[in-house]
Parts: C-alpha cells; sequence; structure tokens
C-alpha cells in the first residue's frame, strides 16, 4: 500500500507532506555528539527518534543515505558567543590527556550506548577534525560572496550583511534586532567581540591562541573551525547542496541551525534543507537536562543504577519504550515512576508476543488485524506518533490475551498477521528488541525448578503449598497461569 507521511517542518511551523527531492532516495544528516564527555539521557532522545524515522522511511522502501557527525573539534564553552576553552581540550587537560584521546574515548562510549539503545549505525559518520579542508573551502566561498570577514586572524560571518539579502531568523524566529539589541555593548569586551562587526556575528574560523592545542593551517591563520561551519560543510559534501531532512534536539534550533541556514546560503545561494524537525527536550523537574547545567544522568548511570536519582537500574529497551510513549515534538518529564511504568508496559507488549503461539486457531475470526495495521500506519504517517502506535499495539495486546483466554477468536492467518503486526511496528520501526541477561538462563533454571516442586504438591493435594508458591511468585513480580495444557510463567 501507498503511504503518505506527513512531518512537522520546523522552517514552516506546519505539517507537510514529505516528498523527497529525488525518489526513492533520500539524504537524512542529524547533528551529533561533541564527544567531551559521558551520553546521558537527553543525548538518547534524538538519536532514537531520529533512528525511528531511518527505520521507517526505510519500511516504506526509501533508499536513505543517513549522515550523523561527531564533533571533535570547534565546540567552544560559550556556544552562543563563540569564545572560551574547547570542550574537548579542556577535558583533555583535566584528564591530562591528548584531545584525540578524549574524543576516541567517549566516540567508542557513545557509540557503545546507541547499541544498547538498538539505534541503527548510521550510513555516514564523518568527524569534524577530518574535514577541516572542506570547512576552510567553504568559508572560502562565502567571503568571495561577501557575507563573511577576516579579522586578526578569525573569519566571521557577517549577519547584518546577510540580513540584507537573506530572511535570517526564520527558522528560529529571531529578529535580527533583537538578536544586536540583546548582545549589549558591554558584551563587546569579551574574548574575541571586539574583532566582530557586529556582536550577532558568529565565528567560521577562530585564531587559535598560544595555550590552543587543536589548531590546523589556514589562509587566515593557524587556527580551528566554528562549531557551525562543521554541519554545513560535511552535509553538503556527502549530501549536496540541498537535501531532504536535517534533525536535531530543539535546543539545536538557534544559533546552531540557524547559523547552519546562512552559512550555507551565504555559499551557494539556496536553502540547503526542505525539512527541519526537531525532537523536544528531557527535562528534570521542568528544567533542560544538560551538561552545561549538571542535571544530567548518563545512560551507563541508567543501566547500573548507580545515581542518587535513580531508584533501580534500568534497561536500554526500558529508556527506549519510555521515549517512545511520548510524541517526539512534547517534552518528556523524567520520573522514575514513568520509567518504572515503561518498564511494566514493555514487559506486557514482550509477553503478549510471545503468547501468539499459545493461541489455539480456529476456523472462523472475531479480530480486525487489517484495521490495527492501517491505524499504526496511520500514526506513524501523521509525523511519526509512536505513542499511538504504542496505543494500538496494547490493543493487539488484549485481542491476543483474549484469544489464548479463548474470549476471542483467531485463525491460523489471524496469528501470522499479528506476529507481522508486531514485527514490523513494535521490532522493526519502533526498534524494540527482547533483552537477555547473564541471569536470563540462572532465572529460567530457578523458576523451572520452582514449578516442578509447586506442580509435585499438587500432585499431592497439598493446594496450600501450591497457592502460596503461587503467591510470593506474584509479589516477586512473576506472573503463573495455569491452563488445561499446563503451567507458563512471565515476569511482570
Amino acid at each position: 500500500m501507498t503511504q503518505q507521511l506527513f512531518l512537522t517542518n520546523s522552517l514552516t511551523r506546519t505539517k507537510e507532506l514529505f516528498t523527497p527531492l529525488n525518489p526513492p532516495h533520500v539524504g537524512m544528516y542529524v547533528c551529533g555528539p561533541t564527544v567531551y564527555g559521558p551520553a546521558h539521557l537527553g543525548h538518547g532522545r534524538p538519536y532514537i527518534t531520529f533512528d525511528v524515522l531511518f527505520r521507517y522511511l526505510q519500511h516504506l522502501g526509501y533508499k536513505v543515505r543517513y549522515v550523523r557527525n561527531i564533533t571533535d573539534v570547534g565546540h567552544l564553552e560559550d556556544e552562543v558567543e563563540g569564545i572560551g576553552e574547547d570542550r574537548i581540550q579542556k577535558r583533555a587537560r583535566l584528564e591530562k590527556l591528548e584531545p584525540m584521546e578524549i574524543a576516541k574515548l567517549f566516540t567508542d562510549e557513545f557509540h557503545r550506548c546507541m547499541r544498547l539503545l538498538n539505534n541503527l549505525p548510521p550510513s555516514i559518520e564523518p568527524q569534524a577534525s577530518g574535514h577541516i579542508i572542506e570547512q576552510i573551502e567553504m568559508i572560502k566561498k562565502i567571503i568571495a560572496n561577501g557575507f563573511a570577514y577576516e579579522s586578526n586572524g578569525s573569519v566571521y560571518f557577517d549577519v547584518i550583511k546577510y540580513s540584507q539579502a537573506h530572511d535570517y531568523g526564520k527558522l528560529s524566529g529571531r529578529i535580527i534586532d533583537e538578536l544586536i539589541a540583546g548582545a549589549g555593548n558591554e558584551r563587546r569586551e569579551l574574548e574575541g567581540q571586539l574583532e566582530k562587526h557586529h556582536p550577532a556575528d558568529f565565528a567560521l574560523w577562530k585564531k587559535a591562541q598560544p595555550n590552543h592545542i587543536m589548531r590546523w593551517p589556514s589562509p587566515w591563520s593557524e587556527g580551528f573551525p566554528g562549531w557551525h561551519i562543521e554541519c554545513s560543510a560535511m552535509s553538503r559534501k556527502y549530501l549536496g547542496e540541498t537535501f531532504d531532512i536535517h534533525g536535531g534536539g530543539m535546543d539545536l534550533l538557534f544559533p546552531h541551525h540557524e547559523s547552519e541556514i546562512a552559512q550555507s546560503k551565504g555559499c551557494c545561494g539556496k536553502p540547503p534543507v526542505r525539512y527541519w524537525l526537531h525532537n523536544n527536550l528531557i527535562t528534570i523537574n521542568g528544567q533542560k537536562m544538560g551538561r552545561s547545567l549538571n542535571n544530567f544522568i548518563n545512560l551507563e548511570q541508567f543501566f547500573t543504577g548507580n545515581h542518587p536519582l535513580l531508584q533501580q537500574p534500568y534497561a536500554p529497551m526500558t529508556i527506549r519504550f519510555y521515549m517512545l510513549q511520548a510524541h517526539y515534538r512534547s517534552t518528556l518529564d523524567f520520573s522514575n515512576e514513568a520509567l518504572q511504568a515503561a518498564e511494566k508496559a514493555l514487559a506486557k507488549l514482550m509477553n503478549s508476543y510471545k503468547a501468539i503461539s499459545q493461541v489455539k486457531p480456529t476456523s472462523s475470526s472475531s479480530v480486525d488485524i487489517a484495521s490495527l495495521q492501517q491505524k499504526c500506519y496511520d500514526a506513524m504517517n501523521d509525523d511519526l506518533n509512536t505513542a499511538i502506535v504504542l496505543s494500538h499495539l496494547f490493543e493487539a495486546s488484549r485481542l491476543i490475551n483474549s484469544s489464548v483466554a479463548g474470549t476471542e477468536k483467531m485463525t491460523a492467518r489471524d496469528m501470522e498477521e499479528m506476529k507481522k503486526l508486531f514485527d514490523d511496528f513494535f521490532f522493526g520501526i519502533l526498534g524494540m528488541k527482547e533483552e537477555k541477561t547473564a541471569d536470563d538462563n540462572s532465572v529460567e533454571g530457578l523458576m523451572n525448578l520452582i514449578l516442578a516442586i509447586r506442580q509435585e504438591a499438587k500432585s499431592k493435594k497439598d493446594f496450600a503449598a501450591s497457592d502460596r508458591i503461587r503467591d510470593e511468585l506474584v509479589k516477586l513480580n512473576f506472573e503463573i497461569k495455569d491452563s488445561k495444557d499446563g503451567v507458563t510463567w512471565c515476569k511482570m
């Protein structure tokens, strides 16, 4: 069946029908991590969001080139003003390591967390430090087009001059006069501000100070690229001057993505992206989670439970499920209660999927799986509404459990279609998977032993002991089901 996918475009602030430039090919760029520290829960959300989009586009038959960068240079402490120490270099100085040791350490850690969260790897994962030449060449073109200037060995983008020819602030809704007034004269005394024509201008290339380790030769100075130029240069290299989708967190909308648009139009004269997509933030007590605010919880801490705010460890699939329960454009507030509810809901769907094989097929049917399937497609086509998809899968779960109990009827074909529904949406598109721990085999062995003891008690008509074993297992979150075909158990 032909599906029409609608996505909310941040540039137009409307929900638009997705039509790729060169079907069936789709180009998608997502801003990757700055690798100066461990990945936290806030990092997980954009990469899960755009992993789902990547999966769904592929499911629809598109050939997707998914580019996600690694920022290993040029991200300064004050990312808005473009001043302060490089974040990776600062971490390297504190740890007494080389900057690229820090970058390698946290890139490897990021990849490990992405694998645990079952995110597919991107098609291409370029590093900023490996594309210095492309960034320098792009800066040269922006200067040649009159939208940038050199000042004391650094190069700045001329926001005022650009605004006379183009619409700076269209993506973020910022007005250029407000940006200049907001900067204020007092900020011009900050490092690098005296080099600028206007406070709103941003760095394309920074001259390295004597103590700056990460530096490259350029026509202007030995230095390093600005934070914004890397994404413009790498997306252009791998996806072309104009491509389909650019994704990232809402916190990148300004100044990062706004600056990307300006740089690309300043270089090539055309908009770089047709659909801008932004996921909303994860908050703790209503405040954005982030390293700069020191209120973050590392993904590894979630997996181990080793953090004061965590009541227990949470498996990677619980984290993924927790995020997919909310629409990607809505704010998601962290709480242990929400994660525990997600853990139980995930277990319920997993158990229902396994229970499909326990259904006794009938010759007639009382379920409409085709309708459920179309509802799942409708939800995904409506701006990737994963929360609604999950609600339809819970309805599927109810039908499975009712069919096992005999109150609904499923044919053998229904069972195949129900399995396909879960395979396509729950596992394939939403990216869920069954997690096995090192203790799974031990737990299964112990449960089989306990159920054998319980069965022996029932054989001896010691029903009090049998019921006591069942009730104690329920207290430990193990559900026991007795049927004419035997006894089954599952983790609640």
